[in-house]
């Protein structure tokens, strides 16, 4: 395995991203949300109406996004999967419109080889999955072949250390398993630097454990890549405020605002136009 302690967070260079090369440590970099799924966790699934969601891309870009995530399948605690013809004919013909429409690159979630190859076919720069190539290892591949950035995430939905008392320090199980997923990635060939990495927030883990992710961020440096949040309307927030997805905009801007003095190198948001706000100040502060 790679020293990735030879890696520091000025050191994490630039990663190219379609027609857009995102310059790592210079600023926080705002991913918006598009969910196709008609049950999304946040209240916000589009399904597969293509003219809504071109008109919410076409907003995320005003208000100052620099990558969309566009997914089509839900990811919240219990949801079932959907077939694979369902997923690919929610996202394929939104994917291949936004190519035309928006200047903004287009990141597919989805831990779906089949989905994945034909979202780059259609337009997409960047593959975003949340099983960290624990269930599609030869996503890696694929992303190595086209030349796309990788998001891998950790996920302990399939090991839940909620009930294990073996995993007591849940940053040391989060930084193991983006290790082994990073070793994972450069096997097949992905670049260093085509390589993201996302702690999972939620996803087999406590509220205890999501909280102390965010409190103890600054650990997942010693990885060497650039970290991906996504706290934006989680459970983490409405446990703490007792509130539904749809009111949790201030303690998803706490999130932010925090888990970037603590490294976050890029958030994944529903609410583009504070969160804009957010890290241009939050930026200022930390970054200079």
């Amino acid at each position: 395995m790679p020293n990735y302690n030879s890696y520091g967070a000025k050191e994490l260079g630039h990663t190219r991203c379609g027609r857009v090369i995102f310059h790592w440590g210079k600023r926080t970099y705002i991913m918006g949300i598009i969910n196709l799924s008609p049950d999304s966790f946040s209240g916000d699934g589009l399904g597969n109406n293509i003219k809504t969601a071109i008109t919410k891309v076409k907003q995320f870009v005003a208000e100052e996004a620099d990558i969309i995530d566009v997914g089509g399948e839900s990811t919240r605690p219990g949801s079932a999967p959907i077939p694979l013809d369902e997923e690919l004919n929610r996202v394929i013909p939104i994917l291949e419109k936004l190519a035309k429409e928006t200047p903004l690159p287009l990141s597919i979630d989805t831990y779906k080889l089949e989905v994945a190859r034909q979202a780059l076919d259609a337009g997409a720069n960047m593959i975003n999955d949340i099983w960290g190539l624990k269930r599609e290892p030869r996503l890696a591949k694929l992303a190595a072949q086209k030349k796309v950035p990788l998001i891998l995430m950790s996920n302990q939905r399939d090991v839940s250390p909620r009930h294990d008392t073996t995993f007591p320090d849940i940053i040391s199980v989060v930084i193991a398993d983006l290790q082994r997923a990073i070793e994972q990635a450069l096997t097949m060939g992905v670049p260093l630097e085509n390589i993201i990495i996302d702690p999972g927030l939620g996803f087999g883990k406590t509220q205890e454990q999501n909280l102390e992710i965010i409190r103890r961020l600054e650990e997942l440096k010693v990885l060497g890549r650039p970290i991906l949040l996504a706290s934006s309307r989680k459970s983490i927030i409405g446990r703490v405020l007792d509130l539904p997805p749809e009111q949790r905009l201030e303690g998803t801007m706490a999130t932010i605002a925090i888990g970037i003095a603590k490294g976050a190198d890029i958030v994944r948001v529903h609410d583009v136009k504070q969160t804009a706000r957010v890290c241009k100040m939050s930026d200022a502060i930390i970054r200079g």
